[in-house]
């Protein structure tokens, strides 16, 4: 009997961010940052008890973050979870030139259906581009 394997929907984001791989690597690992830029997702966030998670605010109710950094690699992959779903998002950070590049991957959770998916997908363009804004110009 074989096995298919099962792949999940994914959608990867890129922007670009005229500041140094170094200061946008340092400000996206710093989770207390995220209210800042991911806009649509985080209203609040704070540490917790359990070493190197975060409790976040978001508009569907309390979810759970760990970042899992390398700075030398750039990577800063993370865990969510929340009460529906829980799921892995790589992100990373390169050198383009004297700025960077900021790339992140969503993998479609088996619980959203394909336009809730959608919607939330959607919502990351606006929160790269306030990323953009919060370290190019510092507002």
């Amino acid at each position: 009997m074989s096995t298919t394997p099962t792949t999940a929907r994914s959608v990867t984001k890129t922007v670009t961010i005229e500041r140094a791989v170094a200061d946008v690597y340092a400000f996206l690992a710093d989770p207390s940052n995220w209210p800042a830029w991911v806009i649509a997702n985080v209203t609040a966030i704070e540490p917790t008890d359990e070493p190197d998670w975060w409790l976040m605010t978001t508009p569907h109710g309390p979810a759970r973050l760990r970042i899992r950094g390398n700075a030398e690699l750039g990577t800063l992959d993370h865990d969510y979870v929340e009460e529906r779903a829980s799921w892995q998002v790589p992100a990373r950070v390169v050198a383009n030139g004297t700025g960077s590049e900021f790339m992140i991957t969503f993998f479609q959770p088996p619980a959203f259906t394909d336009a809730y998916f959608d919607k939330q997908v959607a919502l990351v363009d606006t929160e790269l581009a306030t990323l953009k804004r919060v370290l190019e110009t510092g507002a």
